[in-house]
């Protein structure tokens, strides 16, 4: 069991669709998690699908879908750190190496789960990663939590190789499904799948196995 869990991504729904479900098994072997999300994702596209947000009340409203979000996955400890979506690759440096490694120091995680830095498609996602990455290893080795990474670029195999964890998250669909559900203004399930059967082997397929990538200091 891990003595404590720390995810560092930029937006709401970054954690639901390749993260939930073992953070979900985490929590029920008792290991406590905090989750610190960067932005509240407010240049996001997507408005509802019928559309029910503006450019003007999405932050507010993908904040209460990120807290739904956590609370379907059982997240004890949910911060937000204010940065500005689509801005990290441009933000202070220094400034946001600082506010992850004064949780690190807070919460002293065992583990930690962030983007792979140049692996993850969206500039927010590998500049996110690179900050953990410089942060965490600046500390002394036998201080530095083991850093997992998601990871969906196409070149993945050229690159970094396959995927080195494997977790069967098949028990916990139904909080990943919630968890995906609870973000209703990015994306609905059933259109993704065209199925309304949340339990189906489409989505035991899809959704029942969740890959990470360890990321080496060596």
């Amino acid at each position: 069991m891990e003595r404590h869990i720390l995810v560092v991504l930029p937006h709401p729904d970054d954690e639901a669709f390749g993260l939930s479900g073992t953070l979900a098994k985490h929590i029920k072997n008792g290991t406590r998690v905090t989750y610190a999300c960067l932005t509240l994702g407010e240049m996001g596209r997507n408005m509802g699908i019928p559309p029910f947000a503006t450019r003007v009340t999405l932050p507010s409203i993908r904040k209460k879908e990120l807290e739904e979000s956590c609370r379907a996955i059982g997240i004890q400890d949910l911060r937000m750190l204010g940065f500005h979506d689509k801005t990290i690759e441009f933000e202070d440096q220094d400034l946001l190496d600082a506010k992850i490694n004064a949780i690190i120091q807070e919460v002293r995680p065992s583990l930690i789960f962030t983007f792979y830095p140049g692996y993850s498609v969206h500039p927010d996602h590998d500049a996110t990663g690179a900050a953990v990455v410089r942060t965490v290893g600046r500390l002394p080795k036998e201080e530095r939590p083991r850093v997992l990474c998601l990871a969906f670029a196409k070149n993945l195999e050229q690159g970094i190789g396959k995927p080195d964890v494997l977790t069967d998250v098949k028990e916990f669909l139904p909080q990943k499904v919630q968890s995906i559900l609870a973000h209703r203004s990015q994306f609905q399930l059933a259109e993704l799948l065209n199925t309304n059967d949340y339990m189906s082997k489409e989505i035991q397929d899809r959704f029942g196995t969740e890959r990470f990538w360890t990321y080496s200091f060596e």
